[in-house]
């Protein structure tokens, strides 16, 4: 099976999620806590729902990955929707010959690169954490994920659209204003969702790439690698290091985080 990292139960998963590789002078405590706590992660879905445990509000679909190779046409290249540091995404089908019990439906297969690193591993099951718990019609849906070896596949609603990027950098005619409106809006009622809820969630990495699109527009946030607990209770704060990608981050999240990194060095 391949080897994956992880921290514990669920709920103290999610707090830690996504922390990237650093030196060990670079290393804030958190960081090097959680390392210490590092053990094997789950290598088959029996483990991953085991680990989901109470948080699996929303039911998901363990598929093998001879499943995931049927469902994208064992990977075709014009079946790609495109990629990032993570791996592929591939445009798929599941159709009702999968599976007994399947409805026919499309979807989009991300596909990790499979170098069993530990960054990479911890923003996969992140994901299967978070959209495994939270349902919201601004927030992509997942339909399941393949933990098998070393694969690590998630599989989502497919939005026809693709992402704001690239209709705001097409070579096709504008988005009219009153659908940039739409797509803020929809996007606005994501991250009030994610941060107004019970256990709130700062998603870390919002950007036009990040913001898909259905047919008529509708706006839904979507890869939650680097999500992670917000403060609850009395906390006003959580500890935090800078994540997402740099032109995109909130300023205040910047200076935010540089000094609590600093504070505590």
């Amino acid at each position: 099976m391949g080897n994956c990292w992880f921290i514990g139960s669920p709920s103290k998963y999610r707090v830690s999620s996504a922390a990237k590789s650093e030196s060990p002078k670079d290393q804030s405590p958190s960081v090097k806590e959680e390392q210490k706590e590092g053990s094997k992660l789950p290598s088959n879905p029996e483990e991953v729902e085991d680990l989901r445990g109470n948080t699996a509000t929303n039911p998901l679909i363990a598929f093998t990955f001879d499943e995931v190779k049927t469902i994208t046409g064992n990977f075709r290249q014009d079946y790609v929707l495109g990629g990032g540091g993570f791996g592929s995404v591939y445009k798929g089908f599941i159709t009702r010959y999968l599976r007994e019990g399947l409805q026919p439906l499309q979807v989009a297969v991300k596909v990790h690169d499979g170098d069993n690193s530990f960054q990479g591993h911890r923003e996969w099951l992140a994901e299967v954490i978070f959209l495994g718990q939270l349902s919201h019609p601004n927030l992509v849906k997942l339909i399941g994920y393949c933990c098998e070896d070393e694969h690590r596949v998630l599989i989502y609603e497919f939005m026809s659209r693709g992402s704001v990027e690239s209709n705001l950098f097409s070579m096709l005619l504008p988005l009219p204003w009153s659908i940039r409106m739409k797509i803020a809006l929809g996007a606005a009622k994501g991250l009030a969702f994610l941060h107004e809820a019970e256990q709130p969630v700062i998603f870390r990495d919002f950007k036009t790439s990040n913001i898909l699109l259905d047919q008529d527009y509708n706006t839904k946030l979507s890869d939650f690698g680097l999500a992670k607990d917000g403060p609850v209770g009395d906390k006003s704060h959580v500890s935090t290091r800078v994540m997402g990608t740099r032109g995109y981050a909130a300023p205040e999240y910047i200076m935010t985080a540089l000094e609590l990194c600093s504070s505590s060095s």
